[in-house]
């Protein structure tokens, strides 16, 4: 039986990061990681342009108290100075005009008073040159490195690509996940529920799951506890998805066929056991490229299990650098004590008080208690033992759906 870490080092040990693809820009693609190099093909800005509304003046032209200028023409955003200003003229321009020849500074509109005969007197007095003018290629040079590989593409990287005139980028592909459950017991909800029976929560949480992390999920349906029909919805799985999930049927019981089955078709084990509570009944194989986790049946053992360590391997299949899970040290905002025979990953919140950060035990009866981690937002790392952990106390906090 390994320990957490060691059990991720051995899953870890074997992702790579899926092959990168040019790919259409789109909202679509957002949280998706960015695998070459982008450059500037042009200044930014291609001109110097006005930060403000207001006169393009000559600085020099300003230096007494109330000179006056003679405006000369006046320019728009998106619209190029037809001549240049001479000493002793201006030109009206607004936000985001190119600075005309022979102008070097703006003054804004409050800093003036129009006159009549197409005059304006500037009161601001200490007009320097440059002030309000955004210089040609002050954002970035043509050829210029604007973004590397690992970029995680966010709304502003959108922008920015969409400001580089990129329709396409070469980016890491999300993973495909394939997602079995098993079990007679199960019943899909919306069917009517039988005695001996239990709603399947296992296939819409580890999809859920999924599709939080990044990668695009692919529900097989459950199959019943049958050897044969375990083997085909594995084989889809294998032949349709760079990542195999299985919930259920992973112990050491009866029904539990899914280890004996990949072994059959030719899937190496790598992981059979983790000690830890709940999940302890965790596998992991690999057969070519596709990576297969078995995760207990228990649907919160499944959730904690996927936490650990499918999360970080989707990661790096993403292209991400850094896999997680994210693990800190934060105090405890209510006292705590449990006694527990291995490593206990507990459902916890994230709380902002008046010192900073700290982590709140949330009520839970135990493995089958799905419902008291649905407001989880971090896992309160518990060492194996009577521990007992007093307000303000820190603790290990793993911190949960952090892309």
């Amino acid at each position: 039986m390994l320990e957490v870490t060691d059990a991720l080092a051995e899953v870890l040990a074997r992702v790579r990061p899926r092959k990168p693809e040019e790919s259409p820009l789109a909202s679509a693609v957002l949280g998706r990681v960015l695998a070459a190099d982008v450059l500037a093909e042009t200044d930014s800005p291609p001109f110097p342009k006005s930060l403000r509304d207001g006169y393009a003046v000559l600085a020099a032209d300003c230096t007494s108290p109330n000179a006056e200028l003679r405006v000369v023409a006046e320019i728009a955003a998106g619209a190029m100075p037809m001549r240049p200003i001479n000493s002793g003229e201006c030109t009206r321009i607004f936000t985001g005009a190119p600075i005309p020849e022979g102008a070097n500074a703006v003054v804004m509109q409050e800093d003036t008073v129009p006159l009549a005969g197409e005059l304006v007197r500037i009161t601001d007095a200490a007009v320097k040159p440059g002030q309000h003018i955004f210089a040609c290629g002050t954002e970035m040079r043509s050829g210029d490195v604007v973004l590397t590989p690992g970029t995680v593409l966010n709304a502003a990287t959108l922008g920015l690509l969409a400001g580089l005139g990129k329709t396409t980028a070469k980016l890491f592909p999300a993973p495909r996940v394939a997602i079995l459950s098993t079990g007679d017991e199960l019943v899909e909800a919306g069917q009517p529920l039988k005695p001996g029976h239990i709603r399947n929560s296992n296939g819409p949480m580890l999809v859920a799951q999924t599709a939080a992390a990044g990668a695009v999920p692919s529900y097989l349906g459950n199959a019943r506890d049958d050897a044969a029909k375990v083997r085909a919805m594995i084989g889809e799985g294998l032949t349709s998805a760079d990542v195999l999930v299985i919930a259920g049927g992973v112990s050491v019981g009866k029904f539990d066929l899914v280890p004996t089955v990949l072994e059959e078709i030719g899937v190496a084990i790598h992981v059979r056991q983790v000690r830890m509570k709940p999940g302890k009944p965790f596998l992991f194989g690999t057969k070519d490229n596709v990576l297969v986790f078995g995760l207990p049946g228990n649907p919160v053992s499944a959730y904690v299990g996927f936490a650990l360590f499918v999360h970080p391997a989707l990661r790096i299949l993403a292209g991400h650098t850094d896999p997680g899970p994210r693990i800190t040290t934060l105090p405890v905002a209510e006292g705590i004590a449990v006694s527990n025979d291995r490593p206990t990953y507990h459902p916890a919140r994230l709380e902002l008080g008046n010192t900073g950060w700290m982590v709140h035990p949330l009520s839970w009866m135990g493995a089958p208690d799905l419902r008291g981690f649905q407001s989880a937002d971090a896992l309160l790392v518990l060492p194996p033992g009577d521990t007992r952990l007093d307000r303000g106390q820190p603790a290990s906090v793993v911190i949960l759906n952090c892309n």
